[in-house]
């Protein structure tokens, strides 16, 4: 007996001592690395199909799942190089 995938299941992975996330959907599977939200997203139907390949190849030519970064002391985003902040200035009404 089998049992329908019919809400989300997620399932915690760890492949080479990175952690993931995996996330089966009546549509599709996705799988992330933990704490993002972007990840890799392969149909059933194009697994079925036989399309897969093709699926995957385009997404990693896109992006798919991200090498971690290295961020500054603290964990904060820095800006963009040549970007400067702007302070906001009320004006008085005239």
């Amino acid at each position: 007996m089998t049992t329908p995938l019919r809400t989300t299941l997620k399932r915690a992975l760890s492949i080479d001592g990175r952690e993931f996330v995996l996330t089966l959907t009546p549509e599709a599977l996705k799988i992330t690395l933990k704490g993002k939200r972007n990840g890799v997203e392969l149909a059933w139907k194009a697994l079925v199909n036989g399309d897969a390949a093709l699926a995957l190849a385009l997404q990693a030519s896109v992006g798919g799942i991200a090498e971690p970064t290295n961020r500054p002391a603290g964990g904060r985003k820095t800006a963009k190089p040549g970007l400067k902040r702007r302070s906001l200035r009320l004006r008085k009404p005239a």
